[in-house]
């Protein structure tokens, strides 16, 4: 974990300093994260996101055995999850009608970019220094 944090703070730096942002661009670039993270803290999407994530595509019937949701509810978190870009509907035309849902890019990078700080705020993360 000390190293996630001292790459990120690197990186972090290395753009201050190369790419010529300035701390009020950061400041705009962070407000525009907030609504990434509403989203994410809502109560199901990241259950969600790391269940297509580990199972690559999964079914309507599948989510909600999975993850014990009523239909209503998971309907209601999909449909806000693929007007935000992070899943993606698959249909296949039948008999029977089949569809799937999927992470994009952008819904795979999400969970890759919140391990980190799941793990951190879960007290897993020991500080080894």
């Amino acid at each position: 974990m000390r190293r996630t944090l001292e790459g990120i703070e690197e990186t972090l730096k290395d753009l201050l300093e190369k790419q010529n942002i300035t701390l009020d661009n950061l400041k705009e670039d962070i407000k525009s994260l907030e609504k990434s993270f509403t989203l994410l803290s809502q109560k199901w999407n990241l259950e969600l996101l790391y269940t297509l994530f580990f199972k690559n595509t999964v079914s309507f019937s599948g989510l909600k055995k999975i993850l014990g949701v009523n239909s209503r509810t998971l309907s209601d978190k999909l449909k806000n999850l693929m007007k935000n870009g992070y899943i993606k509907r698959l249909v296949e035309t039948g008999p029977p009608i089949k569809v799937e849902y999927t992470l994009t890019e952008k819904g795979r990078n999400i969970v890759l970019l919140a391990l980190p700080l799941l793990y951190y705020s879960s007290g897993l993360a020991l500080d080894k220094s």
